[in-house]
């Protein structure tokens, strides 16, 4: 039986005429953003959002944060054809599918020896690939606000809960960025002088 074809048509709307999806589960972290605007800029839309259409207008599948960076834009919308359960399991899977793919090392390095790309956010986010990372670590240069001690508390119980329960009890812990989700390997001990832990 031949694959179903749900694609109606590409059109192309204002960014900001689509309506964001209630349900969109992804956080974009700084990193992502920064990196997104530099290609976009550089090099411009070369692949399209996707969108169902309701009685209110098109509403967003994928492409949440490209809309976010370009709203005055006129953008390639990929309109399809599937009701809203079939928009949920898409909006669940799409990302998920799209990060099992594992990196041949040796042919992303043969691919960046052969590309000259001038933007700080994308060579960092391609350095974190190389090394085996899901994302880059957040720029904490760009932190200039005093934390109060609201977002010192707050991130704490968020480090607290990123705590991987296998490794509770031995002297590393695995932690969780709540900001990029870059996971990382900390000391127990400098764990509880940072943040006044109870051993």
């Amino acid at each position: 039986m031949a694959t179903k074809d749900r694609i109606k048509e590409l059109r192309r709307v204002k960014a900001s005429d689509l309506i964001p999806n209630t349900e969109n589960w992804r956080k974009h972290p700084k990193t992502q953003r920064n990196a997104l605007a530099d290609m976009l800029e550089k090099i411009g839309y070369a692949d399209a959002l996707i969108a169902r259409e309701t009685e209110n207008g098109l509403e967003l599948i994928d492409g949440h944060l490209r809309a976010e960076t370009t709203p005055e834009d006129i953008v390639p919308v990929l309109v399809l054809d599937v009701d809203a359960n079939e928009a949920k399991q898409l909006l669940a899977t799409m990302d998920p599918l799209s990060a099992m793919a594992q990196p041949d090392q040796d042919s992303l390095i043969r691919l960046l020896d052969a590309v000259n790309i001038e933007s700080n956010p994308v060579n960092d986010m391609l350095e974190a690939l190389m090394n085996g990372e899901t994302s880059p670590m957040p720029n904490w240069g760009d932190i200039t606000e005093t934390p109060t001690q609201e977002d010192i508390d707050g991130r704490t119980k968020d480090l607290n809960t990123a705590f991987d329960m296998d490794t509770a009890h031995s002297d590393q812990v695995e932690l969780i960025c709540p900001e990029c989700m870059h996971e990382y390997s900390i000391n127990k001990s400098d764990l509880d002088n940072d943040f006044g832990r109870d051993s």
